[in-house]
């Protein structure tokens, strides 16, 4: 079945909806894209079968794909050089968040002037911006988590500060974003639990923030039970269609309901993730209970609504134990510790990274830098609060 969807953004749903493409591109007047892909798609059959069959439709067509997994400004700057270089009108970005971020930025920054620090999400700093010089965007996601196919941002690391920055303008919200459930069924299952538990992160945490935003909380709370209707389906079977339309559904929709805000999730995995390079969904899920039972006091009425409409007895425990249980059975490590040496870790540099992270602020409760360093100690000795 394909269906169309308007909201926040045109979304082309379904199987095979990735033969849309040119029809995608025709829409937005693209006649010369930069495809922007990973590395490790770049040469798989799919991917290969994709760039075949769109690049001859096409005055010009070029690749991009030099970047890491999780970007550096660098990265940016080369992409933005190669789309001015080859004269490109358009980009049509395939890939997990990395490659649509690396995407996001590339359309944003090839008309502007300013480096893309001056752009980060605080204040009005979007406003600097010459939003007529936005190229358009096309996002494929071949993963369900980062949601950044439908998010009006994008993160990048200042390699200088070691930083993870969100850059943020309304006008790099992809145009046309392709849900199509069959580029993500050779996702690996290590790939399909982290980016699965990113997206109930963006979920949670959207649904958890204290600002009055109903339409997101509704969001949030259909994405989460999407997930737990149809994660575990697809780690055990990778090729159930119908599990992998579920989680890209809710993978966008995690990051259309995060514009209400984040928390501390977030902003403990940003400095993990820019200073040794872990995987953002998996720091995440790490994370995840430590930051519950820390918040417990501030939103305990908020879970109880959730375990209500996920079917889970009405009460905290029954949450935090779905959690725990779900993290065991996609084999996610307990602890932070169990993916990297923390022996030597300056958690007072971490911590301060973290309370100065943009995600800080959605907290449900108010987190001093003390906080932060009390959790990521939690983090390290798997006790929870």
């Amino acid at each position: 079945m394909k269906f169309n969807w308007n909201y926040p953004t045109t979304v082309w749903v379904g199987e095979n909806r990735i033969k849309d493409l040119i029809d995608a591109c025709k829409n937005l007047d693209i006649t010369k894209p930069l495809f922007v892909t990973d590395k490790d798609l770049v040469n798989l059959t799919f991917m290969k079968d994709i760039i075949l069959e769109n690049s001859k439709k096409f005055d010009k067509f070029s690749i991009f794909s030099n970047f890491t997994g999780n970007p550096i400004g660098e990265n940016v700057e080369e992409g933005v050089s190669e789309f001015i270089k080859k004269s490109c009108d358009g980009i049509i970005a395939i890939g997990g968040g990395s490659a649509i971020d690396v995407g996001k930025a590339i359309a944003f920054m090839s008309g502007q002037k300013r480096p893309i620090w001056d752009f980060e999400d605080i204040d009005d700093y979007w406003k600097r911006a010459n939003e007529e010089k936005i190229s358009p965007i096309i996002a494929v996601p071949t993963t369900a988590g980062t949601g950044s196919e439908t998010g009006r941002a994008c993160a990048i690391i200042n390699k200088k500060s070691g930083i993870k920055k969100i850059i943020f303008h309304p006008k790099i919200l992809p145009s046309i974003v392709i849900l199509d459930p069959i580029l993500t069924i050779e996702l690996s299952p290590r790939l399909t639990a982290a980016t699965g538990m990113d997206a109930l992160a963006h979920n949670l945490e959207a649904f958890c923030a204290p600002n009055f935003h109903p339409m997101a909380e509704g969001i949030a709370l259909e994405g989460m039970k999407l997930i737990k209707l149809s994660l575990l389906v697809a780690y055990k079977d990778g090729k159930n269609i119908e599990a992998r339309q579920n989680l890209l559904a809710a993978s966008s929709m995690g990051s259309t309901a995060f514009q209400k805000g984040l928390g501390a999730i977030h902003s403990l995995s940003h400095p993990v993730n820019a200073q040794f390079n872990i995987h953002h969904g998996l720091s995440n899920a790490i994370f995840m209970p430590y930051v519950l039972t820390f918040n417990k006091s501030a939103i305990e009425h908020k879970i109880v609504s959730i375990c209500d409409y996920l079917d889970l007895k009405k009460n905290f425990d029954s949450f935090l134990h779905w959690i725990l249980d779900l993290r065991k059975n996609l084999n996610i490590p307990n602890k932070l510790s169990d993916v990297m040496d923390c022996s030597n870790l300056d958690l007072d540099q971490l911590s301060l990274m973290a309370l100065e992270d943009p995600s800080t602020s959605g907290n449900p409760k108010k987190i001093s830098k003390e906080d932060f360093k009390l959790i990521y100690e939690h983090s390290i000795s798997g006790k929870l609060f």
